[in-house]
């Protein structure tokens, strides 16, 4: 089923929650909205549901208007971060509720509604389970019947709101790599939301970065890490350096020294890369600091580095090679391999 949002804006008691947002989702397609709290993408979600509706701006599922159709029209399947199971009901009644339900007119036998369960089962991994009640589950495989009983209604569409909010690291790794393969299976279209970058850029076909009600950039997982557009996606996404530099004549220059670095334009700005895109550098142009900590992590060395002036001092964390002298209290010079500057307004 594809989707495609048109300028929707969303206000709550005048406060606008999203402004004029535009999205179109292919069909089969796996999204991901990603932000922090506030930035609208929960709210986008309820949207599409059916759950709240648009102040303007439509929402289309396929070729049909669906902006003003209730939830109950839409035939979507939810999952939240908190399960929503019925405790006093076994597992594979759980995951029929859906198809019970229904009215008499488009309700399934029961040996059909029966066989659809246990196929879903099956398909989430917890065959011979059916007979558990949810609180003799794990969280993951809570999570899983709640995923299964999504998909029983036959959903155009399913959304996922922070699916593995609750659960443990370890946990929502393993779930993460089976979510990506169920999908991968079923072909449904999904949007995802979440606030955990790793999970967007590991799960989605591409990543939708939202900020204050707005989407600042849409692209796969290789776009918006390695090609942020705009300084939030850049410092949000992965770990990031960011300094005030100026540009003349063809450099970039930080403290008022050129640091091997050509820019087109004059003026002033930021300067962001990731702490890994750096070569240090004995002589030449760079970006010279004292190091006031070193530290290994995994197979490189962390190292923290004071760098411009007394007047404008600046504190960075770099990686260095494990072989690197960077010491406490050493002089260091570095210089970005990959970087943006984003030119001051």
């Amino acid at each position: 089923m594809e989707i495609r949002i048109e300028k929707i804006r969303k206000e709550f008691d005048r406060y606008p929650a999203l402004h004029e947002v535009s999205l179109g989702i292919k069909s089969g397609e796996l999204i991901a909205l990603l932000g922090p709290s506030g930035s609208g993408k929960t709210t986008l979600l309820r949207l599409v549901a059916g759950l709240e509706r648009p102040t303007t701006g439509r929402i289309f599922f396929g070729n049909e208007d669906a902006s003003w159709k209730p939830v109950q029209e839409r035939n979507v399947g939810f999952v939240f971060q908190h399960y929503a199971l019925f405790r006093h009901m076994t597992i594979l009644d759980n995951i029929a509720f859906g198809l019970t339900v229904r009215p008499k007119s488009t309700r399934p036998p029961k040996v059909e509604i029966r066989r659809r369960a246990l196929e879903l089962l099956d398909m989430v991994q917890l065959t011979g389970l059916e007979k558990r009640y949810p609180n003799q589950l794990s969280g993951g495989q809570r999570q899983r019947v709640a995923l299964a009983r999504a998909m029983a209604i036959e959903p155009r569409v399913l959304l996922l709101d922070e699916p593995f909010g609750a659960l443990d690291a370890k946990v929502r790794k393993e779930l993460r790599k089976w979510l990506r393969e169920f999908h991968d299976r079923t072909g449904h279209t999904t949007i995802f939301v979440t606030h955990d970058q790793e999970e967007a850029l590991e799960l989605a076909d591409r990543v939708v970065v939202m900020s204050q009600g707005r989407i600042e950039q849409i692209g796969s997982s290789d776009d918006v890490y390695d090609r942020p557009n705009s300084p939030f996606v850049f410092s949000f996404i992965g770990d990031s350096v960011n300094l005030p530099v100026s540009m003349a004549h063809g450099d970039v220059q930080f403290g008022g020294e050129a640091i091997g670095l050509q820019h087109p334009t004059d003026g002033t700005g930021q300067i962001f890369f990731r702490p890994s895109d750096v070569s240090l550098v004995s002589e030449g142009p760079g970006i010279s600091g004292k190091v006031t900590a070193a530290r290994r992590l995994a197979g490189t060395r962390i190292v923290e580095v004071d760098v411009g002036t007394s007047a404008t001092p600046h504190h960075v964390e770099i990686e260095v090679p494990l072989d690197s002298s960077a010491e406490r209290g050493t002089e260091l010079r570095f210089r970005p391999t990959r970087w943006k500057v984003f030119p001051n307004a």
